[in-house]
């Protein structure tokens, strides 16, 4: 399925022909395969399906795999060994620096990929709140955290205004929006079929409401993490 024509002109028009070009090319192959190892649970012997892997260079536990497998027959994935996590979202880590003891609120946070490397990140004496405003998305959200089993996450279901009411209280605010989905071309032809003008205006302004609640939340001197799959 081709990419929709009013986004490559766009794209085209935005990073010329060069850049734009080659920015269309990747959306339209295959995504590396790649996971996350869990930091206490792959210290030792590693799963099986990440022995030999290449690292991800920007994180120490990022792992590209040659081939996907079936990750739902591997009983390491069930006991949380590792988080299937395009190297991409593994970047954030990279922005986030030394989150040892922090508290971070994930305001956007299914299904939970970030939100579980936040969680080993700031480590036992810190804490992040994974709030979910989609009560369908939360359960997903809800299971990938107690697979990951750090204990130092707290699953909540509101509206960013509502958790953002406890103002000045985090270190950092990670806002993974809700977007057009332009990052998803590469593996999914029905968000090339329902992208839209008008769905990228809808979800820019939805995005501009949500950061101006992230901001209420964050402590004097905090980190605001912006992270989108949309270009």
């Amino acid at each position: 399925m081709t990419l929709p024509e009013s986004f490559v002109a766009r794209v085209m028009r935005d990073l010329g022909a060069a850049e734009g070009g080659a920015l269309c090319a990747a959306l339209d192959t295959p995504p590396a395969v790649s996971l996350r190892l869990h930091p206490r649970r792959s210290s030792g012997r590693l799963p099986r399906v990440a022995e030999g892997a290449a690292q991800v260079p920007w994180c120490a536990e990022g792992r590209y795999l040659d081939v996907r497998p079936s990750f739902t027959l591997d009983p390491a994935f069930h006991a949380g060994a590792y988080y299937v996590q395009e190297a991409s979202s593994q970047f954030v880590g990279r922005l986030a620096g030394d989150l040892a003891g922090c508290r971070v609120l994930d305001l956007c946070a299914a299904p939970g990929g970030k939100t579980t490397l936040y969680a080993s990140a700031v480590g036992p004496d810190g804490l992040v709140v994974a709030n979910e405003i989609d009560r369908r998305r939360v359960q997903v959200l809800a299971d990938n955290v107690r697979r990951w089993g750090t204990g130092n996450v707290v699953v909540t279901c509101a509206e960013p205004r509502t958790v953002c009411d406890l103002e000045a209280w985090f270190d950092v605010v990670a806002v993974d929006a809700p977007c057009s989905g332009e990052g998803m071309f590469r593996k999914d032809d029905a968000a090339r079929a329902e992208w839209s003008e008008g769905n990228v205006r809808l979800c820019a302004a939805r995005q501009d409401e949500i950061l101006r609640e992230a901001w209420r939340a964050l402590r004097p001197g905090g980190r605001l993490l912006y992270s989108t799959c949309t270009f």
